[in-house]
This record gives C-alpha cells, sequence and structure tokens, in this order.
C-alpha cells in the first residue's frame, strides 16, 4: 500500500455505492472530501460490506466483504490492517449475524487503530444490540457519534469509556450552499431519501389534505426511489399504496412523487429549490438525521415530527417540532410557515447558521486530524516498547559457556 508523507492511510469499512442506502452516501461523502482537502486519492481504500458480490464496484473499493461468509471476512480483516487505520461505520443492519455481530469479529481482529462512526444509539436496545454496541466502543480507539443527543444516550445509557467518545457532525455537501433556488409560483414543500415504512408519508399526505384551500396551492414533492429492501420484498406495492391516498384525498394536484434517485449535484439544486422541508419520520429514536443536517445547511425552514436529533438541531428556531400521530399538528405547522413569510424568513436565517461546521470539509478535516493522532499515539506506543525490550535483552544476564 502506497503510503502519503505524514498522512495516514485510511480504510473506510461501510455499506458502500452501488449500494443505495443512508450510510453508503455517507461514506462516499466523506472519503470524498477526505481526498478533496488532502489533494489526493492515494492511501484511501473502501471495504465495502455486502450480501452478494455486485457486478461492478467503483475502483476504490479494494475488497468486498459478503457478511456471512468466513473466508471473506478474514479477507477483509487482513486488507483492514493493510492500512494505518480504520473507519468503521456502525448500524445493525448493514453487518452479518443477529443484530448485525459480525462487526465484533471484524473490529476484534485489527492491529491498526479504529474509529467507529455510530449511526444509531437506541435508548431501549435489546440484550444483544447493547451487548454489540458497548463491545463496538471497547474495541474501537475512538467513537463518533453526531449528535449531543447520541452522545448523552450513549455514555449516560452503556457501559462505555466517555473518554474515547467524540461527537462530530453530520457533514453537508458544499454545493448546498449559496442563496436558495426557490422560484415557482407556487411553494414546494420537500421529504427525500428512500421510501419505505417508517418515514411518515401517510401522515404528512394527511397533514396536506388540510391545506388545500391554500392559494397558492403548495406542491408536496416526495423524492426518491423505493427502499432496495423494500423493493426486494414487496415491489411497488408500498408506492402504490401512498398513490392511492393521495388519490382518496383528492391531492393528485399537490402531491407529487419523484421516484429519481439524484446524485449530490442534482439533489443539491433540487433542495435548494424548495421553499420547505418536511421530515415525519415515525421513529422516536433517531439521533441522526443526515436529511435534516442537509436541509439545515441549504438554509431551509424544516418542520419535522419530534424524533430526537430535530428536537435538538431546531430548538434554536430554524424549524418547528410536532408530535407524532398528529396529522392536524403538523398541517397547523405546515400552514403557519407558508403563510407567514417573515417566520420563514427569521427559520431560514437561523438554519443557516449551522452551515460553517456541517460541510464536509470541515467535518474531514476533523475526522483526518482525529487518525493522525490515533496513528502518532500507536507509533509512540510502538517506538517505547521495542526500547523496553531493548534494555531487557541489555541487562539480560550472559550465559556462561
Amino acid at each position: 500500500m502506497q503510503r502519503i508523507t505524514n498522512l495516514p492511510s485510511i480504510a473506510f469499512l461501510s455499506s458502500y455505492p452501488p449500494t443505495f442506502c443512508g450510510l453508503a452516501t455517507f461514506a462516499l461523502a466523506l472519503r470524498e472530501a477526505i481526498a478533496s482537502e488532502r489533494r489526493s486519492e492515494t492511501g484511501l481504500g473502501v471495504v465495502s460490506l455486502v450480501d452478494s458480490r455486485p457486478s461492478e464496484s467503483p475502483p476504490e473499493v479494494v475488497h468486498e466483504h459478503v457478511n456471512g461468509n468466513h473466508a471473506s471476512l478474514l479477507g477483509a480483516i487482513d486488507v483492514l490492517n493493510s492500512f494505518d487505520t480504520v473507519f468503521v461505520q456502525h448500524e445493525y443492519g448493514i453487518y452479518g449475524g443477529p443484530d448485525g455481530n459480525e462487526v465484533v469479529d471484524l473490529l476484534s481482529g485489527l492491529e491498526v487503530p479504529a474509529i467507529a462512526t455510530l449511526h444509531t444509539v437506541l435508548s431501549r436496545p435489546t440484550r444483544n444490540q447493547r451487548s454489540i454496541l458497548e463491545t463496538v466502543v471497547a474495541l474501537a480507539d475512538r467513537t463518533i457519534v453526531m449528535s449531543a443527543t447520541a452522545y448523552r444516550r450513549l455514555v449516560d445509557g452503556y457501559q462505555v469509556d466517555p473518554d474515547k467518545v467524540r461527537i462530530v457532525p453530520h457533514g453537508a455537501s458544499t454545493n448546498l450552499g449559496g442563496p436558495s433556488l426557490a422560484a415557482g409560483t407556487r411553494p414546494v414543500v420537500l421529504t427525500w431519501g428512500l421510501i419505505g415504512p417508517g418515514k411518515g408519508l401517510e401522515m404528512a399526505i394527511d397533514a396536506f389534505a388540510g391545506l388545500a384551500g391554500l392559494r397558492p396551492l403548495p406542491r408536496y414533492v416526495i423524492l426518491g426511489k423505493t427502499h432496495p429492501k423494500v423493493q426486494a420484498q414487496h415491489g411497488i406495492a408500498y408506492l402504490e399504496s401512498l398513490s392511492a391516498r393521495v388519490h382518496d384525498l383528492g391531492l393528485d394536484d399537490m402531491v407529487e412523487f419523484d421516484d429519481r434517485y439524484l446524485d449530490t449535484g442534482a439533489l443539491a439544486v433540487a433542495i435548494r429549490q424548495a421553499d420547505l422541508v418536511v421530515l415525519p419520520y415515525d421513529s422516536t429514536e433517531q439521533v441522526t438525521s443526515g436529511v435534516l443536517v442537509e436541509a439545515l445547511a441549504a438554509g431551509k425552514p424544516v418542520v419535522a415530527t419530534a424524533f430526537p436529533h430535530a428536537v435538538e438541531l431546531l430548538r434554536g428556531g430554524a424549524g418547528i417540532v410536532v408530535p407524532h400521530d398528529d396529522p392536524n399538528a403538523l398541517t397547523a405547522a405546515l400552514r403557519n410557515v407558508l403563510t407567514d413569510a417573515p417566520l420563514a424568513a427569521r427559520m431560514a436565517k437561523q438554519a443557516r447558521q449551522i452551515r460553517s461546521v456541517v460541510f464536509w470539509p470541515a467535518i474531514a478535516n476533523q475526522y483526518d486530524q482525529l487518525a493522525a493522532e490515533l496513528v502518532a499515539r500507536q507509533q509512540y506506543i510502538s517506538t517505547l516498547l521495542k526500547v523496553s525490550e531493548s534494555q531487557k535483552a541489555l541487562n539480560a544476564p550472559v550465559m556462561a559457556g
């Protein structure tokens, strides 16, 4: 493995494109940001997690670990140990075994420093989930969470060493910066991401039924492909059920489905063209939302259900938080923002305040600096051990011939 002078080589262990999921997108964005800041792709490789080998992979993928395959796991460990450090993305669903416990086998085999980024920290984990997460933190040299809520939940609710835990926010593309591109005669309300149960789209559609009397009539755009796992199990049945709901409520002129999976640049344009973002997620556990961070980085007012990351980031005035399972409250919040231009402007101004700390270059530098510190520490300890062994050898008694 070719090394970059004074910069550690990094292996990224994660799901990765062509897989469609939030962690794959995160790992891609982090790797690209670090490469951009270094002005070099050298020394940055990906060990991707797959359920079966894809027909094609990007050139930066140096190994594909097939979940549940022991030979593949041993190969992954060998490849990871050929780098100076490893960035591990953790979510229970992307690793093999019950609750993704194969991550423990991967971490246990590492001989180089590891940084684990936690995308989920459950408040009520099962015993196995708790054990896995505590072991991940114990085995990793540093653990990163992406919100203060996740930090408190981890250090207060799990048996972990808080000194090993750092908060580094979720990153956002710099393409989201700049002025708003919203220019239509009808205000655009946007939700984006992979579509599937749990995103709260049913409640959002129901909420828009209460806005049919607004003029100009708002457009609600649901942007994204059906989640691959939902597609594999149910085909387009879920999307059809949402379309039927729209039609039954008489909202065909208001609610639109755009089933594209956009690249970073095109997605940034779509977000900047929106007037308002709605995140109606069902989850009460979500401590990290990349979509929420992207919306705020684009300077967009947000209306969201009270999932933990939204409560944390929107309390400063960048958005409105509503209770779960309350479409009437969501209707009222949307109406307030859509009909009160000064309120929307204040929310947008507050949203823009976070830009400087969440754009990917700033996030990449924090990860890269942490990696350099860990590698330097390991090299220092290794040097001390070698000196100690040398001293022992010098002080050892000479055996008589």
